[in-house]
């Protein structure tokens, strides 16, 4: 019943006229690489890369009036194609929210309002609702480390050198949320989901599959 609640008060949020001085920061973990040469992009492609978890967390500000100072929120999805492919629908996609287990229920919805405005309908279709205990840090440029209970987890480093195969890599992909003042690719040293709604769970290390970066508008 409480998940139905939150449901109701996003329904009720997206009617609202949006209200938003926020912001805060943003990762993102795919399962296939953003930063790339063409090449391996076309060997991803309908392969891998359905599956992403975004994350952010609030700084400061409020969402539709409601106050979000130092909640996070997480969005696990999983689409109908490779995530970014400009030829391919990604739709239907399942999400499952991930929502900061100190904020009440006014706050856990406009944390999915906010998370779905940002995303142009890639996270409208929720399958489930979690509150669980959230740490989002960040310690230098391009590493961040993102806990959600015991269910989703990224870590990240900044790209380097060696990181390059074919040495004409790019942000092939951008991300999947707007409004980012920032953004940069990263390594992914640790990307899991661990839950049991999308039916399918995933680990992967080693990719340049993430975004770091900040949001404030």
């Amino acid at each position: 019943m409480k998940g139905r609640g939150i449901i109701l008060a996003i329904a009720l949020l997206a009617a609202a006229p949006a209200f938003a001085q926020i912001a805060g920061e943003y990762v993102e973990f795919r399962t296939a690489d953003v930063f790339t040469g063409s090449c391996t992009a076309m060997g991803e492609l309908n392969l891998t890369g359905q599956e992403a978890v975004l994350g952010w967390r609030v700084s400061s500000g409020q969402w539709n009036r409601v106050p979000l100072d130092g909640l996070s929120v997480v969005a696990v999805v999983r689409a109908s194609a490779t995530l970014g492919d400009a030829d391919a629908n990604p739709l239907p996609a399942k999400t499952v929210f991930l929502v900061d287990e100190r904020a009440n229920q006014a706050q856990r919805a406009a944390l999915i309002h906010f998370a779905q405005s940002q995303t142009a309908g890639l996270l409208n279709q929720v399958v489930a609702v979690e509150a669980v205990a959230i740490q989002f840090g960040s310690a230098e440029h391009g590493v961040v480390t993102l806990q959600a209970g015991n269910l989703a987890a990224i870590s990240t480093r900044p790209i380097n050198e060696g990181d390059r195969f074919c040495h004409n890599e790019t942000v092939y992909y951008p991300p999947l949320a707007a409004n980012l003042n920032h953004a940069m690719p990263a390594l992914v040293t640790n990307g899991t989901y661990a839950g049991n709604h999308l039916g399918k769970t995933w680990t992967d290390r080693g990719r340049r599959s993430a975004f770091v970066g900040s949001f404030s508008f």
